[in-house]
C-alpha cells in the first residue's frame, strides 16, 4: 500500500445506499466467544502462525499460506463455498517470466439464494491480501497482512453459527406462513425467508510491489479479479449484473496489529458504516471486553468527524483501489500512520501486540453480526 495525496476518484462521491439494521445488544456483545487461546500464538496458533512466513507469489510460502486457508475452510466451515480466481503477469523483477496471482473467495450466503442462481444475494465484502513483499529478504509481513487473514478465518468461524441459526429459523417461520397460505389463490407470491444478504472473504494476492509501487507494480490480484467481475454478465433476470454489483460494502483490513493504532475516516461516503464500527468499539471499551490498555486512544477514533473534514485529498492506495474505481463502496481499515515496523524486517510475530490483534478480532466480528441483524431472529 501506498499514501497517495491525490485527489479522490470521483466515484468516492458514489452514494451508499445504507441498509437498516438493528444495533447488536450488549448482551449478545458479551456473548461472542473470544478468540482462543490458541488462535494467535505466534509459534502454534491454529489461524496466524502458518502465516508467518514468507509469502511472495509465486514461491512455495504462497502455497503454503493457500493450503492453509483451503484446509481451514474445509475442515471447520465446510458450509462456506470456496473458490479461485487466477492470472499471470510480468513484474519488474521477474526477467518477463509470468508469476502466478491466485485469488481466494470464500462465500457464506442464504440457502435460497443460492437454490435461486448466481447474481441473487448481496455480499459483506471483508478482504485482505495475504501475499508478503520480495524485500528485504525473509520479509513476513505480520501485520502486512498475515494477522488481518487470521482476523478474517477467526470472523468466519465466529459469525458461522449464528449465520446458521439465523438462516434456519428464517426458512421455519418461511415454511410456517406458506402452510397457512396454502390453498390461497395468491399462494404464488411467496416470499422468501429473509433478505438475501451474506458474506464473501477475499484473500487477495499479489498487493505488494516487486520494486517501487506505480498503476502497473502492485495489486495484481485486486486489478484482475475487479476487471473479470466487472465483466462477468449474470442471466439477464437476476437482481445482479455482476459480480461487483453484489458487493454491499467493501472492508479492507490492512496493517493491523500493532500497538496503539489510529484509523481515520477516508471516505465520507462510508462514513456512516465507519461510525457503526467505531460505535462498536466504544461499547466493547465501556464494557471491558476489549484488551488493549485502559485509557488507549480509539482505534477508531474519528467517529465524531463532520462532512466538512473530508478534504477530498489523500488517501492510502491499497487492494480497494481497483473496485472503488468500479463503484463499489469502500470501508478502508487502516491505520494512519503506518506501523513502525512497516516494510521492515521487523513486522514479525514477536513485533505483534497480541491485544491489539484481538481486539481487532472482536471489533470487526462485531461489525459482521450487527451488519448481517442476526439478533432479529433471535440467538
Amino acid at each position: 500500500m501506498r499514501l497517495l495525496t491525490a485527489p479522490l476518484l470521483p466515484l468516492l462521491l458514489h452514494s451508499l445506499t445504507t441498509q437498516a439494521y438493528t444495533p447488536i445488544s450488549n448482551d449478545f456483545l458479551k456473548a461472542i466467544p473470544p478468540p482462543a487461546e490458541t488462535d494467535f500464538n505466534i509459534d502454534s496458533g491454529g489461524l496466524l502462525a502458518p502465516l508467518l512466513i514468507p509469502r511472495v507469489p509465486g514461491t512455495p510460502g504462497q502455497v503454503k499460506a493457500q493450503r492453509h486457508f483451503v484446509d481451514f475452510f474445509r475442515e471447520n466451515l465446510p458450509e462456506w463455498e470456496i473458490s479461485w480466481q487466477n492470472s499471470t503477469g510480468t513484474t519488474p523483477s521477474s526477467d518477463g517470466k509470468q508469476l502466478p496471482f491466485q485469488n481466494l473467495i470464500i462465500r457464506r450466503e442464504p440457502p435460497w439464494t443460492k437454490q435461486r442462481g448466481p447474481g441473487t444475494a448481496s455480499f459483506l465484502t471483508l478482504v485482505a491480501h495475504y501475499d508478503s513483499k520480495i524485500t528485504p529478504k525473509g520479509f513476513i509481513g505480520a501485520t502486512d497482512s498475515a494477522a488481518p487473514c487470521a482476523i478474517l478465518m477467526y470472523l468466519a468461524r465466529t459469525v458461522e453459527k449464528e449465520l446458521a441459526k439465523m438462516w434456519a429459523r428464517q426458512q421455519q417461520q418461511a415454511a410456517a406462513a406458506s402452510r397457512e397460505r396454502a390453498g390461497n389463490e395468491r399462494e404464488e407470491e411467496k416470499k422468501m425467508p429473509g433478505p438475501d444478504v451474506g458474506i464473501q472473504i477475499l484473500l487477495l494476492d499479489g498487493e505488494e510491489a516487486f520494486v517501487s509501487w506505480t498503476d502497473t507494480d502492485s495489486l495484481y490480484g485486486a486489478r484482475s479479479l475487479a476487471a473479470e467481475w466487472e465483466n462477468t454478465t449474470y442471466p439477464a433476470m437476476s437482481p445482479f449484473k455482476n459480480p461487483m454489483r453484489q458487493i454491499s460494502l467493501f472492508v479492507l483490513l490492512d496493517l493491523l496489529g500493532a500497538a496503539g493504532p489510529t484509523v481515520p475516516s477516508y471516505f465520507q461516503s462510508t462514513h456512516w458504516a465507519y461510525q457503526r464500527m467505531a460505535a462498536l468499539e466504544g461499547r466493547l471499551r465501556q464494557m471491558k471486553i476489549l484488551e488493549s490498555k485502559e485509557g488507549t486512544q480509539p482505534f477508531l477514533h474519528e467517529g465524531g468527524k463532520m462532512a466538512a473534514e473530508f478534504s477530498g485529498h489523500g488517501f492510502v492506495g491499497d487492494d480497494h483501489v481497483p473496485f472503488m474505481a468500479r463503484g463499489a463502496d469502500v470501508l478502508h481499515i487502516i491505520p494512519t500512520p503506518f506501523p513502525r515496523v512497516w516494510h521492515t524486517a521487523a513486522d514479525d510475530g514477536k513485533h505483534l501486540d497480541m491485544a491489539s490483534v484481538r481486539d481487532w478480532a472482536r471489533i470487526v466480528t462485531a461489525f459482521t453480526l450487527e451488519w448481517m441483524d442476526v439478533q432479529k431472529t433471535g440467538t
